[in-house]
């Protein structure tokens, strides 16, 4: 387990989340966990997943509204 402080899930971009959870699934792939902080970098990396997918989630909404209010072919036709 690193020694830094942590920033808080919330306040990462997803570039950053993806970075800290691939740090953690590393350092649980190499055993560098001690056992006690095993239950603290699990419950980060699922907090870090959750972010992610509502990065993802809110990402995938705004691109549909965007396409939504672009015109038809059949009205750029006209």
């Amino acid at each position: 387990m690193t020694a830094k402080k942590e920033k808080p899930v919330a306040e990462l971009g997803y570039e950053e989340a993806m970075a800290d959870l691939e740090r953690i699934l590393a350092e649980l792939e190499a055993e560098e966990s001690d056992l006690d902080g095993l239950a603290l970098r699990v419950r980060r990396a699922a907090e870090l997943v959750r972010h992610c997918r509502e990065k993802i989630h809110a990402t995938e909404m705004e691109v549909e509204k965007v396409l939504k209010e672009l015109p038809a072919e059949d009205e750029e036709e006209e």
